[in-house]
């Protein structure tokens, strides 16, 4: 089960000028439980269309469906192209994954030549699935880098369309378009459901089905932090905690940057995720909105801790990390300067890490928050995007932000279409 600590935030670890003291939670208590039940009543009037998506039985169906057929043509590599929430959320799902008995899922969602060429050359076409991705379909990086690759698979293949599965806008969208004339099999994103909190859409659910995981215990994490996240006793509901933390660290002790820093390799991409959905969802707001930094445990103590000790005071930390872990052990027999790492597992290596971290960050009254889950799982990692989905709905409550559309990114997309459509360029 997902655990949220935010002890490490409050004022009576690190004192009033630094933490959160019981009265600025307790004045929050009464907003969050109003805005908890606002957002339920959004919900049932059409609103907050993403928080459904777990709830799609046929979806779930239509994934597994896909996924069976991909089995029994011996599809050793999916091509999954699309960029922003349609590559970040399928990357965290192959990371976390993906084994050496399961296909290999190759996230492409860059315009790089070097990269695009070597993916050209070295997969083996017979056995390649394409999976495209984008709901308005027409994202630039995206159906550039499909219409190359899709070339190459028609020129290896016979029937090379059945190779191909477009994930885009139901009825609309020059994608779905293509699709049609050319028989791809297709999937939905909802119309109401933005690409960045699309994850349980087919979006995420088919690589957890590519990757021979169980999506309805992906589904089934989802849905039961959903019956927590309704809760309107604020310690009782995770999202919202979160949100208040956040919203309190920000606005009343000037810590506008959330650094979101997993503790395992395998989650290193939920923190680029999280960092979109933070940064595309409320980065609206020139005077007052989170700022969210993505890092990785143990590298980034190696390249920033110095900063966050010493710096500033402008960033607080959210760990996440996994309790159990696989058991892989240091040799026994070592030099005497290593004699104190002999027999010990790595998953303790990285908790004493972890643990070093947060002290030393507790010991300069620097704010820490921590999301531990049992373990890394097509369960909990429901649970965690659940988790950080209904926090960003809360958030904008909070910020009195809009969390959905972006309309800063769509003025930067219409100059490089104005750009690109001057005509050929060397």
């Amino acid at each position: 089960m997902l655990h949220l600590d935010i002890s490490g935030c409050l004022a009576k670890l690190l004192t009033p000028t630094h933490g959160i003291p019981d009265q600025e939670l307790t004045a929050l208590r009464t907003a969050m439980r109003r805005y908890v039940a606002d957002w339920l009543q959004e919900r049932r009037d059409g609103g907050h269309g993403w928080a459904m998506t777990p709830y799609h039985k046929r979806v779930a169906a239509d994934v597994q469906a896909v996924a069976a057929r991909a089995k029994q043509e011996n599809i050793q590599t999916v091509l999954w192209i699309g960029i922003g929430g349609s590559g970040l959320g399928p990357r965290v799902l192959q990371e976390a994954l993906e084994r050496p008995d399961t296909p290999q899922l190759i996230v492409i969602d860059t315009m790089d030549p070097t990269v695009l060429g070597m993916y050209l050359d070295t997969i083996d076409w017979r056995h390649a699935l394409i999976v495209v991705v984008s709901k308005s379909g027409n994202t630039l990086e995206t159906m550039s880098a499909f219409f190359l690759f899709w070339e190459k698979l028609r020129g290896a293949v016979k029937n090379g369309q059945e190779r191909v599965v477009a994930i885009t806008d139901p009825s609309d969208g020059p994608l779905q378009r293509i699709a049609t004339d050319e028989g791809f099999t297709t999937l939905s994103i909802p119309p109401d459901v933005g690409g960045r909190y699309s994850i349980f859409t087919p979006v995420g659910l088919l690589p957890v089905a590519l990757l021979g995981g169980d999506v309805e215990a992906f589904l089934r994490g989802a849905k039961e932090m959903d019956e927590l996240c309704q809760e309107t006793v604020l310690e009782q509901n995770p999202a919202a905690l979160l949100a208040a933390v956040q919203f309190l660290l920000d606005t009343k002790r000037d810590y506008p940057i959330r650094v979101i820093m997993p503790y395992t390799q395998r989650l290193a991409s939920i923190a680029r995720w999280n960092q979109q959905l933070i940064a595309e969802s409320l980065g609206k707001n020139e005077l007052r909105n989170p700022v969210p930094l993505a890092a990785i445990g143990t590298q980034d103590q190696h390249s920033l801790l110095q900063q966050w000790m010493a710096g500033p005071r402008t960033q607080w930390h959210l760990f996440i990390r996994e309790l159990e872990k696989p058991r892989l052990l240091v040799p026994e027999r070592l030099p005497p300067p290593f004699a104190h790492l002999a027999g010990k597992s790595f998953g303790q290596l990285l908790d004493a890490c972890y643990e070093g971290t947060s002290r030393a960050l507790l010991g300069v009254k620097r704010p820490t928050a921590t999301i531990a889950l049992t373990r890394l799982d097509e369960y909990h990692l429901g649970q965690l995007f659940f988790c950080l989905l209904a926090e960003v709905a809360f958030l904008g409550k909070l910020y009195r932000i809009d969390p959905y559309g972006q309309p800063a990114v769509e003025i930067g997309k219409t100059i490089t279409h104005e750009i690109l459509s001057r005509g050929r360029m060397s």
